[in-house]
């Protein structure tokens, strides 16, 4: 029964895609890999039941999704690489063949760089004196407010790679992408910095849900007001 029912909601998705789907649908078709000898409808409505939503299920913490029966470690991890897997995804989608990215590039590939994250995290992008990017990534896990703290990375980083500008990104688990008086502090601070080193300070954005502030373009910092 269990398997002619997989290969059925299997054929679902070859016709459909997941746009059909139900959200429980979602998570058990994920689900047959992970655990592929049980029936995994019923872990499926346990999920969604628990978490309330797919994105609350993979947002949870290893340890909360072991809580549930029927989940061990494996599938635990296994659905924590769903949003890593899409992060990984649209970051190397949006600079695919950009050897001189738009800002508008720059922007999208530094929001992806959040999917999937529920804690505080700090990235930059830098760019050499032509444009071209030659570093991007995530420098620092946890509290963004101490500038000390990741500042001397980003030092050490520009120096590494003769980067003449930068874009700051990070974001704001709680939902809300609008600069707290902390972020605006820390961003003047670091202007000070960059001019110091010679380097163009081109933004820094503000992540949350999937969308972002730039504080250039909304002119929140002292250091976009010239």
């Amino acid at each position: 029964m269990h398997t002619g029912h997989r290969e059925r909601l299997k054929q679902k998705f070859l016709k459909h895609g997941l746009d059909s789907f139900e959200p429980h649908e979602v998570l058990e078709l994920l689900l047959f890999w992970a655990i592929p000898r049980k029936d995994t409808n019923e872990l499926a409505h346990k999920l969604i039941n628990k978490f309330g939503s797919i994105t609350a299920v993979f947002d949870a913490p290893i340890k909360i999704l072991k809580e549930i029966e029927g989940i061990g470690e494996n599938s635990a991890i296994f659905l924590k690489l769903m949003p890593e897997i899409a992060r990984i995804y649209q970051e190397d989608k949006h600079m695919i063949n950009k050897k001189v990215p738009s800002l508008e590039d720059c922007y999208n590939k530094l929001v992806s760089k959040f999917i999937g994250r529920t804690e505080e995290a700090v990235a930059i992008m830098l760019f050499d004196s032509k444009g071209k990017v030659v570093y991007d990534g995530v420098i620092n896990k946890g509290s963004v407010n101490a500038v000390e703290i990741y500042s001397r990375k980003i030092i050490e980083l520009l120096s590494a790679y003769s980067a003449t500008s930068i874009i700051i990104a990070h974001n704001h688990p709680s939902g809300i992408a609008l600069p707290s008086r902390e972020d605006i502090r820390s961003t003047d601070k670091l202007k000070i910095i960059f001019e110091n080193m010679s380097v163009s300070f081109i933004d820094h954005i503000i992540v949350a849900d999937g969308d972002f502030v730039s504080m250039r373009q909304d002119k929140i910092s002292e250091a976009f007001r010239e």
